[in-house]
């Protein structure tokens, strides 16, 4: 008779022939639930692990250097 495995192959054929006019609209919203949760599992790895810090580019300046016309010094 059936093994296990032939009845599910067996399923999975009828119902792919049955849906086959909802099959693709099946497979886009998993795909896009697939990229949801790994957005979401991403998200929440980010929260948990402490920031990256971030290089700014910039130029150094003496502490003595001449400031340009409208630099604030700090505390004003």
């Amino acid at each position: 008779m059936f093994g296990l495995s032939e009845l599910a192959i067996i399923l999975l054929v009828v119902i792919a022939v049955l849906c086959a006019k909802k099959l693709p609209e099946l497979t886009r919203s998993a795909g896009k639930s697939a990229r949801i949760l790994k957005a979401e599992a991403r998200a929440m790895q980010d929260e948990h692990d402490p920031a990256t810090p971030r290089v700014i580019q910039g130029e150094t300046v003496a502490p003595d250097a001449p400031r340009p016309q409208g630099a604030r010094q700090h505390g004003q």
